[in-house]
């Protein structure tokens, strides 16, 4: 069966602190896509299991990927088949159980005259890449071809490229329908609750955490049979790595947000940028172009939000422009940025793109840690989580890998105003919620937020799971907030509106909200040099109006 039920025992999502039990078999640490997926995997081995995450669900690395689920070439070329292999068979799995959330993406790859990898490499290594998805979808296209895919590519030197697919993803919306799903089967998950210390019995075994609940101002303690340290960059905060020559290393990987009218790409494009051969992605999202990513040893603290530096921005406009040269491409032109930060494990003294991205799991007692990994590979990583898990609490049987990550979403729905392709995409973020939220969705409801591709159903839904401040809603549970140049301040008014009767704020505590929105919004996704908003608002949309007016006529 896929799901799970404890009917004394029903999952909870941000409960009151002391509603929380004392006592649990597995405490989660850490509310990314990593401890999501063990929270998921343990409510369906009947595992009386609670998450505790330091800020909101998909806080960290979770919701700042360049939103694909892919096998990673690169990982190829460094001879990583295994990871390879792994992460091009779950891509196929989460096309297959999540339409809507994770869908296939178009790329292109183009091949310039002297610059390596060369074709014959590609083409091995793509061939090699399709044999381990679903058979033979590369082609080469002739340069004819390839620049009317992509026009506005540079065309001196260019030899054609390559064509292949790979799979798209909202990576927040992945954290949040996991954790959705495991509190339907018995989970419980608990945002804003960071793990201050862990707790050991009279053998010096971890027996369970002690935690706070910054919204409420609270402490508690809960103990258990196993605790997994889930956390990301911040897993040796809790507990130290035993081993001197692997540790941490906390990675930068910083995004720019394009209007696509800026930057109009049909389908992703990569490209190795002319510096140091590295590979930059240009990814239609949402309505807009993703251009990523850095990759940067982060000296910054782990308790503050991470941002784009100007170098970073300097070396992702450099890369555009010697690829886009026609474009006369601006950072000014950009809407936003957003940086996260990659749990990789070192083990020696590697350039930062040449660190293993495979996970470690190493175990201590009844305390089980897991760094690195990627996002495809949630899921197996949770499995090996688990096995861990059965070594210390034995009887629940063996893990079944072949049941789908998400319980099947019914998307033969008919509902007046709102389109199929719509549905799915509905269907693929909130799984069998669907339903009921066009049901109940007024005509307005169905309507998209102005400038995105977002319905207002989202946002009145996401009012609903476990927000606890504007960001959360604006940033993760919707995107919205990276769509708009504005980041949707010039919305507040509408949004308040709409999300007041769910999320029952006082005006004074709409008033806070919206001052920390804004200060996130200028402090982790603004651009550098942009003054603040609406400053920059203005002048954005006036440049922008300049630049169209020129095109129109031939000028500038």
């Amino acid at each position: 069966m896929d799901k799970q039920i404890h009917p004394a025992f029903p999952g909870r999502l941000n409960p009151p602190c002391g509603d929380i039990p004392p006592d649990w078999d597995i405490i989660v640490i850490g509310g990314g896509v990593t401890g999501a997926g063990i929270l998921r995997e343990a409510v369906r081995l009947g595992f009386r299991t609670i998450l505790l995450e330091q800020a909101d669900f998909a806080w960290g690395t979770s919701s700042r990927s360049s939103k694909l689920v892919h096998g990673g070439l690169r990982y190829l070329r460094e001879g990583r088949i295994f990871l390879t292999r792994a992460s091009v068979e779950e891509r196929q799995r989460l096309l297959l159980e999540a339409p809507g959330l994770v869908e296939p993406l178009g790329f292109l790859l183009p091949l310039y005259q002297g610059r390596n990898p060369g074709k014959t490499i590609l083409s091995t290594g793509l061939t090699l890449y399709d044999l381990m998805g679903s058979g033979s979808r590369h082609r080469f296209l002739e340069k004819s071809e390839f620049i009317a895919r992509m026009p506005h590519l540079r065309r001196e030197g260019l030899n054609g490229g390559f064509s292949f697919y790979d799979a798209q993803v909202d990576d927040a919306r992945l954290v949040l329908r996991l954790v959705n799903e495991a509190v339907d089967g018995g989970g419980w998950a608990v945002s804003y609750a960071p793990v201050r210390t862990l707790l050991r019995d009279g053998r010096n075994r971890v027996s369970g955490i002690a935690f706070e609940n910054l919204c409420e101002e609270a402490t508690g303690e809960l103990h258990a049979k196993a605790v997994i340290n889930a956390t990301g960059c911040w897993a040796e905060h809790l507990h130290p790595a035993p081993e001197s020559k692997r540790h941490l290393r906390p990675l930068r990987g910083s995004h720019l947000v394009l209007p696509a009218w800026a930057l109009p790409a049909a389908q992703a494009v990569t490209f190795m940028h002319p510096d140091d051969g590295r590979p930059i992605f240009v990814i239609p999202w949402e309505g807009t172009v993703l251009v990523g990513t850095t990759d940067l040893d982060h000296r910054g603290s782990l308790d503050d939000e991470p941002a784009m530096t100007p170098e970073e921005a300097d070396y992702l406009m450099e890369g555009l422009s010697d690829c886009f040269p026609a474009l006369s491409l601006g950072l000014d032109q950009a809407l936003c940025s957003f940086a996260g930060l990659r749990p990789v494990v070192s083990e020696g003294d590697r350039s930062p793109s040449e660190e293993n991205r495979d996970h470690t799991i190493r175990r201590d007692g009844s305390l089980i840690t897991i760094t690195g990994g990627k996002l495809t590979t949630f899921r197996r990583m949770a499995w090996d989580t688990l096995e861990e898990v059965l070594k210390i609490i034995p009887g629940k049987g063996s893990i079944d890998r072949e049941l789908p990550v998400f319980e099947p979403a019914e998307m033969i729905v008919e509902r007046e105003g709102i389109s199929d392709r719509a549905i799915r995409r509905l269907a693929g973020r909130y799984g069998r919620e669907t339903i009921a939220m066009l049901r109940e969705a007024a005509p307005e409801d169905l309507l998209p937020v102005p400038g995105t591709g977002t319905y207002w159903i989202e946002i009145l839904r996401g009012a609903r799971e476990g927000v606890r401040h504007l960001d959360d809603l604006l940033l993760r549970r919707v995107r919205i907030g990276l769509l708009r140049a504005d980041g949707v301040i010039e919305l507040l008014d509408e949004i308040e509106k709409r999300c007041g009767p769910l999320l029952d704020w006082s005006n004074q505590r709409w008033h806070e909200e919206r001052i920390r929105y804004r200060g996130i919004l200028e402090r982790s996704y603004g651009l550098p040099g942009r003054p603040p908003l609406p400053e920059a608002v203005r002048e954005g949309v006036l440049k922008k109006g300049l630049r169209l007016v020129q095109r129109a006529f031939g000028s500038g």
